[in-house]
């Protein structure tokens, strides 16, 4: 069981010596509007009184949180704790009278010499008098404990389903992430295995510059996030890998913002989209296309674009690209990190095609990573 919380006792008694001072001032006025028989007040033994009045279930709100704690009402076993509480609650009465009684005597000590005066009609009356004040502070004091434990519960319980939600996070970019490393391995595989036989040199260079590429991807197996100039650099080395394969038919142009290459980005965002646009736009031409990779900055947000002057989409070529494993994983990361606060968007018109990614501008921690030119 969760260790109980009890309330700072030089809180509680802050508490009780205001209500203290307050009840002593409400006495004060009462006697004093008793025209009948008009009493000047003595200050100090009403302020004792007062004070004791308040002192006692200060004193006893520590105990009374722990048994509210061990006995909850709100389990399986509220019988078995309202009859706890109903003994409890007897006995803080009986507390309460007890102290009163003994400031009662000490600060008014004549008051026993009176012929009529009756120990036991003036106690019960004391007693009687004080009674439903009693029971009903011992079960605001209760009620504040389980109002105090409620709000705790719910704080643990709403920062537990955020840890949840953010290891279940992490958990789906990874794997997100490891869906996408094969589906970009195999397609690498299959373009060099068409040059095996054909072009045995540039698949050779191909096959060494892939293993630049792996290693790149293994060095940063474990982050979700990189610095753009990261990202760059590696697409830099796929791009080389495309270029060997595609020749004179492929050029890359970046257009790249000096101040966008601290900034934070999701891990393998580019390469998906540039692979996308060099077989959907450059590889069903016959002649030469560009492959252009831009970024810049704006109020606060991080502008990604990849634009290709291939031959654009048709119905068929849109369907693929929208539900293909690249674009799917890239949208479904997008969403993973960020939520509403991205925004993926296609832009057709004149030749080829362009995709715009728009993400908050973070500045990822500084990194070795290599400036691309």
């Amino acid at each position: 069981m969760q260790k109980a919380w009890t309330p700072p006792l030089r809180w509680v008694f802050v508490v009780a010596t205001f209500l203290g001072v307050f009840s002593t001032l409400q006495a004060y006025r009462l006697m004093t509007l008793d025209m009948q028989t008009p009493v000047e007040p003595d200050w100090f033994r009403l302020l004792i009184l007062n004070l004791a009045y308040w002192y006692v279930p200060a004193t006893l709100t520590t105990i009374i949180f722990r048994v509210s704690h061990r006995f909850r009402l709100d389990t399986p076993h509220w019988r078995r704790a309202l009859i706890v509480h109903t003994g409890a609650a007897l006995a803080f009465s009986l507390i309460h009278f007890a102290v009163l009684l003994s400031v009662r005597l000490a600060i008014w000590p004549g008051v026993t010499s009176y012929p009529s005066f009756n120990w036991f009609k003036f106690s019960q009356r004391i007693f009687l008098t004080n009674l439903d004040w009693t029971l009903m502070t011992y079960s605001a004091i209760v009620g504040l404990s389980h109002a105090l434990a409620y709000h705790r519960e719910s704080r643990e319980r709403a920062l537990n389903s955020l840890q949840l939600e953010a290891q279940l996070s992490d958990a789906r970019l990874r794997t997100l992430q490891a869906e996408l490393h094969p589906h970009f391995l195999f397609n690498t595989l299959h373009a060099i295995s068409t040059l095996v036989h054909t072009k045995p040199d540039l698949a050779d260079r191909m096959i060494s510059r892939l293993s630049d590429l792996l290693r790149l991807t293994f060095d940063r197996s474990g982050a979700s996030r990189v610095p753009l100039q990261e990202e760059l650099e590696f697409l830099q080395k796929y791009l080389e890998i495309e270029q060997t394969r595609f020749q004179d038919r492929l050029t890359v142009r970046y257009e790249i913002d000096p101040d966008t290459l601290d900034a934070e980005v999701p891990r393998l965002i580019l390469q998906p989209l540039v692979e996308n646009a060099i077989q959907h736009g450059i590889a069903p031409r016959s002649g030469p296309g560009f492959v252009q990779i831009a970024s810049r900055r704006e109020a606060g947000q991080l502008w990604l674009e990849v634009r290709d002057d291939g031959v654009g989409l048709n119905p068929g070529a849109r369907a693929q690209l929208r539900n293909g494993i690249g674009l799917a994983n890239t949208r479904d990361r997008l969403e993973c990190l960020y939520g509403a606060g991205h925004r993926l968007e296609f832009q057709e018109g004149g030749p080829g095609l362009a995709v715009r990614i728009e993400i908050p501008y973070r500045q990822a921690p500084a990194d070795a990573a290599v400036r691309v030119a």
